[in-house]
């Protein structure tokens, strides 16, 4: 596990150049704002001696040259600094991405997506703040204070004493305020987790809120943890303002301090009165040192808590690896599973499962609610893995393979369909390394009965779709994503419960062209229907997660078990809803029979009979 120590310096370390000259820059920036007071206490010397106005001209433009090289290289450090700083958040921001990325699908079950999103914002930004201004201001802040202190002792060590006597209490006020500013943003970012958290879910199921109606409660439990939000932002912008007037104080003192004491010198002319200005200079010259002091820790110790946050998400590591020693022979596409057991926790789902499909054949499983259907068929592109037995293909555990090779390898329509904020036709082609031509798009969506939705769409397949497809029906999202299965040319195809939200005689179409497609690879569906599992070549039933029976359709319903019931189930459910259209046929049909105007009486024009209607 890698400490937030190692990680910032981790990236501060890969522009160590870039760091090294920046820095530079600030020390010669911080010597160059160090001369100017000399220049300035020898002009006053000078003129109470009476010299020559040349050499206050020329004293008055080597003060002027040396703030001009102050501000070109604060510039320089400035652009360096900086620059490394956004480089940093670039590098981190990709690299926390390609890591999340990489973890299995427990972990996004377990995380809030809208904390995660805080960190790689909010928290991203604050860790930025702390590689460059934080750091190029201290850098600055401690050249300045060295040279600063250096030219105060060469003018009065009494003086410059009786300046930094106080400097215990500036460091006790840092300490105390920083503590609990690391604490308080600590609480701030982890709320602030929890408000994008709501945003994020209000919107993504904004059609449940308006559909019940919840829009008021809504809004009243977003401001409630607004205010919750707001409320300790407050606090943590009360602390950190403490900081200010603080050092206003404590840099008012040493000021009225150094003039009473540094006049009684100068009147007892033992310092002369351009030593005192000097001094006085040197004086206000680190005032600011003494306030950045402040800000600098409360950016550090802001960043520093976002990073210890973000080192979190950096030390979850991933369930699902590749193998160490992988095999990487083209997969053919036979399946077997054997003896597997699979668990949520506690919850066992699944119970000494086997089964196998030869390369080109095809498996049906249904099976009441619950029963375990999308978690069997999750473990062949190791959605999950085996907790007892294992998966093979071709004879290798699935293990085996590369992650990219296997899911590559595998065409998947999830249960619950997914679909991006892009053109239909991307959402189509993705997973595909090379663009869709005409023809193979045209051949997905003929495949999957889209082509037909597709030609009302004001852009066919380059028509955006909203986010998550909000654009299209049900419907519509699952033959999207059956047509970016077939796409894929996979050698294995999964159908979860894919044809849900079709009509029958889609679906009928849907399987009457899915046939040929199934023919050339191995093909496992997960139905509710017994019509669209009916022609598998063999169909397994599982019943709270054991397999309770297996075959053919025909072999299955001699049986008379758990898959002849479900059959006879659905028969009378279709039956009734063709009942149900005959009656309420009859019920239009009398309806309109009984508004027919009586013999030889014709309604007028535009009147609202059946004609005129």
């Amino acid at each position: 596990m890698t400490s937030a120590r190692a990680t910032f310096f981790h990236y501060l370390g890969q522009r160590k150049l870039q760091l090294v000259i920046g820095i530079g820059c600030a020390a010669a920036t911080a010597l160059a704002s160090v001369v100017p007071p000399r220049f300035i206490g020898a002009i006053i010397d000078s003129l109470q001696k009476g010299t020559t106005f040349e050499t206050v001209v020329l004293l008055a433009l080597a003060s002027v040259g040396f703030s001009a090289g102050e501000a070109i290289f604060r510039g320089i450090a400035r652009y360096l600094l900086l620059n490394l700083a956004r480089q940093a958040e670039y590098e981190m921001r990709n690299d926390l991405f390609a890591h999340l990325q990489k973890m299995h699908l427990a972990y996004f079950q377990h995380q809030r997506i809208g904390d995660l999103m805080a960190r790689m914002t909010n928290d991203l930004t604050a860790v930025r703040q702390m590689y460059g201004p934080a750091l190029m201001q201290g850098a600055f802040t401690v050249m300045t204070f060295v040279f600063a202190l250096l030219s105060m002792l060469s003018v009065s060590v009494k003086l410059t004493v009786v300046a930094m006597i106080l400097m215990p209490l500036a460091s006790v006020a840092f300490w105390w305020v920083g503590r609990n500013v690391h604490v308080r943003f600590e609480r701030l970012q982890a709320k602030f987790g929890d408000l994008s958290t709501k945003a994020q879910e209000n919107f993504s199921g904004i059609r449940v809120v308006k559909a019940f109606g919840q829009e008021a409660p809504e809004v009243r439990d977003f401001a409630r943890v607004n205010r919750d939000y707001v409320g300790k932002a407050i606090g943590l912008t009360a602390m950190q303002g403490l900081i200010w007037p603080t050092m206003s104080f404590i840099l008012g003192l040493a000021v009225l301090s150094v003039l009473y004491i540094g006049g009684q010198d100068a009147i007892r002319g033992e310092l002369t009165i351009g030593q005192l200005i000097q001094f006085v200079a040197y004086l206000y010259l680190l005032s600011w040192p003494m306030i950045a002091i402040g800000w600098i820790s409360n950016m550090f110790q802001a960043g520093w808590a976002s990073l210890i946050r973000l080192q979190e998400l950096f030390d979850a590591k991933p369930a699902i690896e590749d193998p160490i020693d992988p095999v990487t022979i083209p997969i053919k596409g036979a399946i077997e599973v054997r003896g597997v057991s699979f668990a949520y926790g506690q919850t066992i789902v699944l119970h000494d499962v086997s089964f196998r499909v030869p390369a080109g054949g095809s498996l049906a499983i249904v099976g009441p609610t619950g029963s375990g259907k999308s978690t069997l068929v999750n473990l062949i592109p190791r959605l999950f893995d085996v907790q007892q037995g294992e998966v093979l293909i071709d004879g290798i555990n699935v293990r085996r393979y590369p992650l990219q090779q296997l899911r590559r390898a595998v065409g998947y329509v999830p249960q619950e369909t997914f679909l991006f904020s892009v053109p239909l036709r991307e959402n189509v082609a993705f997973g595909l390394e090379l663009a869709l031509t005409e023809s193979q798009i045209d051949w997905a969506g003929d495949v999957s009965q889209l082509n037909k939705d597709v030609e009302d769409f004001p852009a066919r397949y380059d028509t955006m779709i909203g986010e998550r497809g909000v654009t299209l029906s049900g419907g519509q999202k699952q033959r999207t994503a059956i047509a970016r299965a077939v796409a894929k040319d996979p050698q294995v195809l999964i159908l979860d419960d894919a044809l849900s939200a079709v009509d029958t005689y889609t679906e009928a179409e849907i399987l009457r062209r899915l046939r040929g497609v199934m023919r050339e690879r191995t093909s496992i569906v997960v139905a509710h229907r017994i019509s669209t599992v009916k022609d598998a070549d063999e169909i397994l039933v599982l019943d709270d997660g054991r397999v309770a029976e297996r075959g053919t359709h025909r072999d299955l319903l001699e049986h008379g078990g758990l898959y002849a019931q479900m059959y006879r189930r659905q028969l009378l459910e279709e039956e009734l809803e063709v009942d149900e259209e005959r009656e309420e046929h009859a019920k239009r049909l009398k309806a309109a029979t009984d508004d027919e105007p009586p013999f030889g009486v014709r309604p007028r024009l535009g009147g609202m009979g059946p004609e005129g209607a």
